[in-house]
């Protein structure tokens, strides 16, 4: 996945990228922030129908690693950084630490520390859905040394419509690379509400 003139880094504009993850992140706190201060103001309608459900994917700030989202929903369509549309599942933003967060701005090089993976669902088909952390490769620390610390990843379920809710928020620690780790899994009922919220281990990333 580091490699030179891979297929998933030729497809990245490091500067439009770095302004979507940005802009991402912006958003998610904003809904965040206003749910804190007064539900009540979030009614139907507030926000725009383009999303029932935002999962956010994160882990720290200037982390070099590549940390991979996946998705299940109830037909077992599986959303990744290779099938970004699966379902009623679109992965907007697949991150790869480092790689694709630095760009050269007037010979000044600008580094995004952010480092997020956001999956919408963009619909409700009722069942259960599965999110999944994966530890896809290891990145060059500061000094180019691949050391392959345990990364710790937080995982954001926010329900969208008809008002903002946190559905799940929690964290897993990925020890080294390959690791795997069921975040959460959560219903999602006929009527667009959550029923049952579990964590219980599901791998995904050996299906493919």
């Amino acid at each position: 996945m580091r490699r030179s003139r891979h297929p998933r880094e030729a497809e990245v504009d490091p500067f439009y990228d770095m302004l979507f993850n940005m802009l991402i992140a912006f958003v998610f706190c904003f809904l965040i922030a206003l749910l804190a201060m007064n539900p009540k103001a979030l009614k139907a309608g507030d926000i725009p129908a383009k999303a029932e459900f935002i999962i956010t994917v994160s882990w720290p700030d200037m982390d070099a690693n590549d940390i991979d989202t996946w998705v299940q929903d109830p037909a077992s369509n599986l959303v990744w950084f290779r099938a970004r549309e699966a379902g009623l599942m679109h992965l907007d933003r697949d991150d790869r630490g480092l790689a694709n967060d630095t760009l050269v701005i007037n010979g000044q090089k600008v580094v995004n520390p952010l480092n997020q993976e956001v999956v919408t669902l963009r619909g409700i088909a009722p069942g259960e859905y599965t999110v999944n952390a994966h530890y896809y490769e290891v990145g060059p620390d500061a000094d180019g040394i691949k050391t392959g610390q345990p990364v710790e990843v937080t995982v954001s379920v926010l329900k969208v419509n008809p008002r903002a809710e946190v559905v799940f928020h929690g964290q897993v620690k990925l020890a080294r690379k390959g690791d795997e780790a069921t975040a959460v899994r959560f219903a999602v009922l006929p009527d667009g509400s959550v029923g049952a919220i579990n964590t219980l281990a599901k791998t995904l990333v050996e299906r493919r």
